[in-house]
């Protein structure tokens, strides 16, 4: 079933060059007559405090959000998501196994230093050290880098990783299995590069605003923690001519009505991409174009902690997953384009060709009652109840969101649900660690390929917080890089269905970014399902 076709191609990657021919931007391009704002500066709501800006250290969208602003990988995406150059200003590869990046001569960090090749040696290397415990180093065993699992489990040096410096510009990286989509995992977060000399004096406090050194369109100005994160153009990035905003402000507010009160203030000129619920219609209805909603690579569930009793019983799994009603969640609670779901991959991923599963087309009333014989087969029901927590992230709209959750189980199970609700730099911690039952959690993809979302649940992932392992799923994710490019969609769909076999998890919505966006705001494209707010390619008109 396909809901969208959203183009940010992944692959051939020749057709990236098509692309750039045809003068896809990389930075701010108003038309000529545009009238410009004396002022170029822009507060955006980041929806959460940033818990880090060390990329190794990021989990989550308020980090990445940040670092997007602040570092520049290989390559990059535009504001309309396609694949653009970042630091490389070309790639070749040998059958998606070798590939080699010439770097842009350009280049240079916030200190004037040129970025050179060794920059990205050492910043991968230094993701795969064990000594550093990145919760993402598992990435680079995702990408298939070569010897990266027996480097970040110690077994080998860190100079064993796959990749090396073959001059000052020219970087290759060597893969054990072909991987077509690589170039597009190298926009994530974590293979953006890192300021050796500035980590080696200042230690963990290189990430503050004395000590950040960028290589992005922006650098660190100002970080005052609970308050905001302001950062000022970077007069040595390579594109800085094409750059216009001067200022950017993040703000951290959790609350989605105050979100709205400042925006409507004019304190705010981009809102966070969760409007409140309730009062969506009413924003629609005055707002009009400025509320911009699009299909978001994101997929909002439920995360069921698989190794810790009672939900190590795949019955006790699957009845809560028929038993929320998914439908009155997407349409009536959030009523803004979301998507009721039934797996972890929005069916609009390019390279998805997804079928929808069996008890997706019950009634919610079959699947309720599905549900109570599987609690009752598991040895729950009136007597015994089915007991857990439910943790989430502090915020209006969670708290919404957890409290319809928690009594639909009441209703349809006889559940009972005990709401639990922590910052969240806590919760990410409590979920690393396994304390917890079932938690509310959303996913949003790295890069847009169906692997983006499924290898979340490799058993060796470090991203697998659900604590799911399975060889047969595991054994999919490894037979889709050895299959054409015309069979790997129907190895995703395989791979969905073992998901959905072991009901790993509780699928509720494919997420769509609503914003509210004042209409001074240029290059804000809308088009981007990734929904990435790369500052470089905004500006503000006169108001």
């Amino acid at each position: 079933m396909k809901l969208l076709t959203l183009k940010c191609s992944v692959q051939p990657y020749l057709l990236v060059w098509a692309l750039w021919s045809l003068n896809i931007a990389h930075a701010a391009q108003p038309e000529p007559d545009t009238p410009l704002a004396a002022q170029q500066q822009i507060v955006i709501n980041n929806g959460a405090e940033a818990t880090t800006l060390d990329p190794i250290k990021s989990e989550g969208v308020p980090e990445s959000s940040i670092i997007l602003n602040l570092l520049e990988g290989l390559v990059t995406t535009d504001n309309r998501g396609h694949i653009v150059p970042g630091v490389a200003s070309s790639w070749h590869n040998q059958q998606n196994r070798i590939w080699t990046f010439t770097l842009r001569t350009d280049a240079r960090w916030s200190d004037g230093e040129p970025v050179t090749a060794e920059d990205f040696v050492y910043s991968w290397r230094r993701l795969a050290t064990p000594a550093n415990a990145s919760h993402y180093a598992s990435y680079l065993e995702q990408a298939h880098i070569n010897h990266a699992r027996a480097v970040i489990n110690g077994e080998m040096p860190v100079h064993a990783l796959g990749i090396k410096a073959l001059d000052k510009y020219h970087l290759q990286v060597s893969l054990s299995e072909p991987v077509p989509y690589f170039l597009a995992m190298t926009t994530h977060t974590v293979l953006k590069p890192v300021n050796r000399k500035a980590i080696e004096k200042w230690g963990d406090k290189w990430t503050l605003p004395a000590h950040y050194v960028s290589n992005g369109a922006y650098i660190l100005h100002t970080w005052l923690a609970g308050k905001k994160i302001v950062l000022q153009r970077n007069p040595y990035y390579w594109d800085n001519a094409r750059t216009m905003i001067e200022l950017a402000t993040f703000l951290p507010l959790v609350s989605a009505s105050e979100d709205v009160e400042r925006y409507m203030a004019n304190d705010i000129d981009i809102s966070d991409s969760g409007l409140p619920p309730e009062m969506f219609a009413t924003l629609k209805s005055r707002l009009g174009p400025q509320v911009r909603v699009i299909p978001f690579l994101c997929t909002f569930y439920y995360e069921i902690n698989n190794q810790r009793p009672p939900f190590q019983d795949v019955r006790v799994r699957e009845a809560l997953k028929l038993s929320l009603d998914r439908q009155t969640i997407a349409g009536k609670l959030m009523a803004q384009g979301q998507v009721p779901a039934w797996g972890f991959t929005p069916p609009y991923t390019d390279g998805a060709d997804l079928k929808v599963p069996d008890w997706f087309r019950l009634s919610q009333q079959a699947r309720n009652q599905r549900a109570r014989q599987l609690l009752q087969e598991a040895g729950y029901g009136p007597h015994r109840p089915l007991t857990f927590s439910l943790l989430y992230n502090d915020s209006d709209m969670n708290q919404q969101q957890v409290t319809m959750a928690a009594e639909m189980w009441q209703k349809n199970l006889a559940a009972v649900v005990r709401p639990d609700a922590q910052p969240w730099k806590k919760m990410l911690e409590i979920r690393r660690t396994g304390k917890y039952d079932v938690a509310r959690a959303t996913w949003c993809s790295d890069y847009n390929e169906p692997s983006s979302f499924l290898n979340v649940f490799l058993s060796d992932s470090g991203t697998n917080t659900a604590f799911y392992q399975s060889e047969k799923f595991d054994g999919l994710m490894k037979n889709s890089l050895e299959v054409s490019d015309a069979r790997r969609p129907d190895i995703y769909q395989q791979a969905e269905q073992q998901l959905d076999r072991d009901s790993a998890l509780i699928p509720v919505y494919y997420r769509v970014s609503a914003r509210l966006v004042k209409p001074w705001v240029g290059g804000f494209s809308g088009q981007d399902p990734r929904d990435a707010l790369d500052i470089k390619y905004f500006y503000i008109t006169a108001h």
